[in-house]
């Protein structure tokens, strides 16, 4: 039997179950949920925090969360009696991995299979396309300004994928991807993307920094705000959105460095 009552402990089940025509089946979400934009339902749960006397009144059959940052609230959801499922996915690969487990614990294993190879199939497009830049922007992706910390791994992948070369190594974990003035303006990258998670980007807070104005992106204007909801969640949103916006991006800049 498949689960007819599901919670969504972050956003891109949500998004992953619309896209299988699965909406039926959500029962709780967290209030950060901004796609799609038209979902109507109870809201249980923030990031870290839930409310968990809610949840036992729903009493889904299954809740789906993300990342070792939902293990404690996990925890407690168990030892209330509830199934729960944690998935932690940080590579693209990953990602497309998710989508299809989500499809056969719905029933809809068909759907997701051919929800990942569209994906695919828009990846290597855009890889292609990537490949004809006759110089490769260098990107530096702010993902939080105080510490700063550059880009995810799964954001790193999409810049690569998009003709685009990531100045920082990427890593899972954000402590790991702690960055300072210093090796940026070093860097010089041509493309700055803010996509402060949870906050709202202030170009001032970051133009103004001492140095900045030496880094060929603030000179050249080429500073973009990214949506944190399409580009930092681990979900559909990547690929139905997040992959066209950086390409956009990145070819403009790319073609503008080529004199063209």
């Amino acid at each position: 039997m498949y689960p007819d009552k599901i919670i969504c402990l972050t956003e891109e089940t949500v998004e992953t179950l619309y896209l299988l025509g699965k909406e039926n089946l959500i029962a709780g979400v967290s209030e950060y949920v901004m796609r799609p934009k038209e979902h109507n339902h109870p809201i249980v749960t923030q990031f870290i925090k839930c409310h968990y006397d809610l949840i036992d009144q729903i009493a889904p059959d299954l809740i789906i969360g993300f990342s070792d940052l939902q293990k404690t609230i996990a925890s407690e959801l168990i030892g209330r009696g509830h199934n729960v499922w944690i998935t932690n996915q940080r590579s693209l690969a990953e990602i497309l991995n998710q989508i299809k487990l989500i499809g056969r614990l719905v029933g809809s294993q068909v759907e997701a299979d051919a929800l990942v190879t569209r994906f695919l199939e828009k990846i290597e497009f855009y890889r292609e396309k990537g490949r004809h830049f006759k110089k490769k922007p260098k990107v530096y992706f702010e993902e939080w300004d105080h510490p700063r910390l550059s880009c995810i791994q799964w954001v790193s992948e999409l810049i690569e994928i998009c003709g685009g070369e990531n100045i920082f190594q990427t890593h899972s974990l954000a402590k790991y991807r702690e960055v300072d003035d210093q090796t940026i303006i070093e860097h010089n990258p041509d493309v700055i993307f803010a996509c402060w998670c949870g906050k709202k980007f202030r170009p001032e807070k970051l133009l103004t920094r001492p140095g900045y104005e030496k880094i060929n992106a603030v000179r050249n204007k080429n500073v973009f705000e990214l949506a944190p909801e399409i580009f930092l969640q681990p979900g559909p949103a990547l690929f139905q959105e997040g992959i066209d916006i950086l390409f956009s991006y990145l070819e403009k800049v790319a073609n503008l460095d080529a004199g063209e």
